[in-house]
Formats: C-alpha cells, structure tokens, sequence
C-alpha cells in the first residue's frame, strides 16, 4: 500500500501535497485503471487530514477524468484512452505461429456465437487491421504549452524506441492539427489525458495514455540522505521539476534543500551544481548537466553525486505502444 506523507507545516496547502501525490500514482501506474482508491476515512487516518479534504481531492481528481465515482462501491481510476483490456502478447505467440492461428480461431469464433457473419467478421479484421496500419504512420504528442518539455522528452524516447518519426503539438493547437489528417494516433502523459481526450474524441481519433516512470530508485535514495542535504532536480519538463518538490516535500519535509531548474536555465542550473550534494536528471539533460558540473569544476570542493534517469516513459506503455501500432 502507497504511503501518502502530509506536512503540516507546508506552504504547500494539505490538499495539494496529497492531490500531487495520488496524481504521482496514477500516472507512474502504481494505481492502475480500476484500482480502487482508499476510502476517504482510510485515508484520513493514515494522513492526519479531515475526511472533507479527501473528498475535496478525489472530486478534483473525478473532475480531471482521472477517477470515477461509482455509487455504493467507491473510487476507481479511470480506464484513459485507447487501453481498455489491451494485453501484451503472449511470447509463445511470437515464437509458435500455430498457436497465433488458435487464437484467430478462438476470436473468429467468438465473433460467428455473437451473431456475425463470416464476411462480416472479415471485415471487421480486415477494418481494424487497416485502421491500425494508418493510424502508425502519424503519431502525435500532444502536452499543454505550458511544458513542453514533458512533450519533448516523450518524444526523444518515443523516437528511440519505435523508430519512426514523432510529431510535437502542442494541446491548444490539436485540434486544428488533426482537421488535417484522418489517421493518426495521439500519445501523452497521464497527467494530461483528459484534457486531451476531450480534443480528440469528437473527430474520432484515438488516444493512448503513456504511464510514467515510478522513481522508485532515486525515491528510495534521497529518503537515506542526511537532514540538510541540497538535491538538485534537472528536467526538460517544467510540470516534472514542480511535481518533485511536491513530493518530496511530503516525503522529507524541511529536512531537505530542492533546487530545481531547466536546461535552458544556466543561472538555475550553475546554482544547482555549485550547490547540490546530489542531482538527478532527465536522460535527455545529462549531458548538458555534466558539462556544468565539469565548467565550474575547480570552483566546487566536492562535486555533486550525478543520478540519471533512464526514462520518462514506463517500459510497459512503450512496448503497448508498440503493439498498438503494429510495430512489435
């Protein structure tokens, strides 16, 4: 069970610290669609907050399109996107073609109990398997202007992975994008998907969530550093760096120094070397960050420990990608 932390004494209103930090959860999939979020009397008494400030997160978090509220059960996060049901395959379907063909048997046959006709279920295939093949020939990554740099990181990772071209947009500009074309695929983070569905729903274009990268290593590290400790945090996403301080806020308190900075920032980003005992990056900064740290390298009496972050993007939600768009 997730652990959520509140410091009381925070700038950072209660509400807040706990809306980022279940918000952490869902986007890095630590609560999966239809997991079932603690009732709000659970969750007060592992928090310390009113019961009517739990209420308050979860409507905010139902208003986001983040959860739903199902009357007598609870609250469940929500099922995004193009996701529903959408399993890896099996490896013994890569390597026994035999067993791929039972399972267009099994799914033929399925179709032919429901009432389809062979021709009918043939187009069905045959449509979706088309469908499929156009919509991988553009694939789109839609974040709000206001970062971009979390567009930019899904991106140059998207772009390693599958291979082919990936185009930025920027959310405010979507929709217009995709009046243009009628086959594409749009990705973002879940911290932006319902804003995104929202665009995309009404021309029928279909939109998958990526899960984001859980820390959990570089979590557990800065819970052992020592009271006092500068922890430098280097992103190309703006809403990334914002939702650190957050977090470790309500997981360390005053107990630590957080420094946060951008790339493009070189006043922020020199402070940060010449001030942080640690500093964690985004793979795609790490260069520039060492380049700092070697610039100011006779200034520094002990340079800063440098921590990588391989991705951004959990690897379950790029190898569902890949399937998505055929590409596995």
């Amino acid at each position: 069970m997730i652990q959520f932390r509140i410091q009381p004494d925070s700038e950072i209103p209660a509400s807040a610290q706990l809306f980022n930090q279940i918000r952490f959860a869902i986007a890095s999939r630590q609560y999966p669609p239809g997991y079932k979020l603690p009732s709000t009397r659970a969750l007060a008494m592992q928090t310390g907050l009113h019961r009517n400030t739990i209420s308050k997160v979860y409507r905010q978090l139902e208003d986001d399109g983040l959860v739903e509220s199902l009357a007598g059960s609870g609250i469940y996060v929500r099922a995004q996107g193009h996701e529903g049901g959408s399993k890896l395959p099996s490896p013994i379907l890569r390597q026994h073609p035999d067993e791929a063909y039972t399972v267009v048997q099994q799914a033929l046959d399925e179709l032919l109990s429901h009432g389809c006709s062979l021709n009918q279920a043939r187009e069905l295939f045959l449509a979706e398997i088309d469908w499929r093949l156009r919509c991988s020939a553009q694939v789109l990554v839609a974040v709000p202007s206001y970062d971009m740099g979390a567009g930019e990181l899904m991106v140059y990772e998207l772009e390693a992975a599958l291979k082919i071209p990936v185009q930025l947009v920027a959310m405010e500009e979507l929709a217009a994008v995709l009046d243009k074309t009628n086959s594409a695929t749009v990705v973002t983070s879940r911290y932006f998907i319902g804003d995104v569905e929202a665009i995309a729903a009404p021309k029928a274009v279909r939109v998958i969530p990526l899960d984001i990268y859980d820390y959990t290593k570089e979590l557990n590290l800065l819970k052992t550093l020592p009271k006092e400790n500068c922890v430098g945090i280097v992103s190309l996403s703006s809403g990334i760096a914002r939702a650190a301080e957050v977090i470790l806020h309500g997981l360390r308190g005053d107990e630590l120094l957080v420094m946060t900075a951008q790339p493009k920032d070189a006043y922020k980003l020199h402070a940060i070397v010449k001030r942080a005992e640690v500093i964690i990056s985004d793979q795609a900064c790490f260069a520039t960050v060492q380049a700092a740290v070697q610039a100011f390298v006779e200034d520094i009496i002990r340079p800063p420990k440098l921590i990588k972050v391989e991705n951004y993007i959990g690897t379950n939600s790029i190898n569902l990608l890949k399937r998505e768009l055929g590409l596995s």
